[in-house]
C-alpha cells in the first residue's frame, strides 16, 4: 500500500514537471516549425520566453516568409519585434513585393513600419493605386465670378519616400493650390469651363508630388460649378464705402457750416450788444459836452433838424415808386 501511494505520488510530480515544461518550452510550436521546414532551434524559443518574446509571434511570420521563398531569420524577426514594429504586417508587406516584384528589402519594409505607416497598405498601393478626392475649391476668375472645382488625384506609393515623405494631405493643399492659381489666372471663368484639362495640366507641370511619399499617375477634374460674382459683389460693396464717405465729408462740411454760422452770429449779438451800448453812452456825451461848452444849443437843434430831415426824406422814399434797383437794395439790406 505504502509503495502505491508513492508511485502515485511520483506519477504526480512527473505530470506537474511535464506540464510546466510544455508551458513554458512551445514543443509543438517547435514541431510545427519543423514540419513546415524551418530551422529554429528549441534553445532559441526558450531564449524568445526568457527576452519576453511570444515564440508564435515570431515563427508563425517565419513560417510564412519562408514558404514564401523569402530569405528571413528568426532574429531579424525578433529584433523587429522588439523595437515595437508589427512582425505579421511586415511580413505579409514583404510577400506581396516579392509577389509582385517590387524591390523592398527587410531592412527598408522594418524602417517603414516602425516610422509609423502601413508598409503593407503601401504595397498594395504601388500594386493597386489608389484615388484621392481633394474637397471643393473655391477660386475667382479675372473676369470675378467664382467657380467651385473638385478634383481626383490617382497615386501610387513611392516605397523610396515612405519614410520621411509627406502625406496625402499635403497632396490635396498642393492640388488645392494649384486649382486656386489656375483658376485665378484665367482672363474669364468661361475658359476654364470651355476646357477643364487646362487645370489638369497645370497642377502637373508643377511637380506637386516632389518630397511626399506618393507619385501621382493623373489628376482628373471631376466638377466644375459656377458660384457667386464676387466681382459685381466687391463693386457694389465698394461703392458703398464710398457713399458713406461721401456721406460722412458731407455731414462734416454741414457740421463746420453750421458751426461757422453759430460763431457770426455770436459775433453779430457781440457787435449788437456794443452798439447799443455805445448808442447808450451817447446822451451822456452830448450832456457833458452842453456843460462844457463844446456844443451849443443851436447845433443840438441844427443836429435834431437833420436827423428829422432824414427820417424824412426816408419815409418819402418807401412811398415813391421803386426799381429793380431799389428793390435788389432792398432785398440785400
Amino acid at each position: 500500500m505504502a509503495g502505491l501511494l508513492l508511485f502515485m505520488f511520483v506519477l504526480l510530480l512527473v505530470f506537474f514537471f511535464l506540464t510546466v515544461l510544455f508551458s513554458f518550452i512551445p514543443v509543438g510550436l517547435w514541431i510545427s516549425a519543423l514540419a513546415a521546414g524551418v530551422k529554429v532551434g528549441i534553445f532559441s524559443l526558450i531564449g524568445m520566453r526568457l527576452r519576453r518574446v511570444p515564440p508564435s509571434r515570431i515563427v508563425h511570420p517565419l513560417i510564412k516568409a519562408i514558404k514564401a521563398g523569402l530569405d528571413l531569420s528568426s532574429n531579424q524577426l525578433e529584433a523587429h519585434y522588439l523595437a515595437g514594429g508589427n512582425v505579421d504586417r511586415v511580413v505579409d508587406a514583404l510577400i506581396a513585393a516579392h509577389r509582385a516584384g517590387i524591390p523592398l528589402s527587410f531592412e527598408r519594409a522594418a524602417a517603414i513600419d516602425l516610422a509609423g505607416r502601413n508598409v503593407l497598405e503601401a504595397v498594395q498601393m504601388s500594386v493597386n493605386p489608389k484615388v484621392i478626392e481633394t474637397p471643393v475649391v473655391a477660386a475667382v476668375a479675372k473676369d470675378g465670378i467664382e467657380l467651385k472645382a473638385k478634383a481626383r488625384v490617382t497615386v501610387r506609393a513611392n516605397i523610396e519616400r515612405l519614410v520621411g515623405g509627406a502625406g496625402e494631405a499635403t497632396i490635396i493643399a498642393r492640388v488645392g493650390e494649384g486649382i486656386v492659381t489656375t483658376i485665378g489666372s484665367a482672363e474669364s471663368h468661361k475658359e476654364v469651363l470651355e476646357n477643364p484639362d487646362r487645370i489638369s495640366q497645370t497642377v502637373l507641370a508643377k511637380g506637386l508630388d516632389a518630397g511626399t511619399a506618393f507619385e501621382i499617375l493623373s489628376i482628373d477634374v471631376a466638377d466644375v460649378d459656377v458660384g457667386r460674382n464676387i466681382g459685381a459683389q466687391l463693386q457694389t460693396d465698394q461703392a458703398e464705402a464710398d457713399k458713406r464717405i461721401a456721406q460722412a465729408k458731407a455731414e462734416e462740411r454741414r457740421a463746420m457750416a453750421i458751426a461757422r454760422e453759430q460763431e457770426m452770429r455770436a459775433m453779430v449779438q457781440e457787435m449788437r450788444a456794443r452798439v447799443v451800448e455805445a448808442e447808450a453812452e451817447i446822451p451822456k456825451a452830448m450832456a457833458q459836452a452842453l456843460r462844457e461848452g463844446k456844443l451849443g444849443v443851436m447845433d443840438y437843434y441844427n443836429m435834431k433838424n437833420i436827423i428829422a430831415d432824414t427820417d424824412m426824406r426816408e419815409a418819402i422814399s418807401r412811398l415813391a415808386p421803386r426799381g429793380p434797383e431799389d428793390a435788389g437794395r432792398e432785398r440785400r439790406e
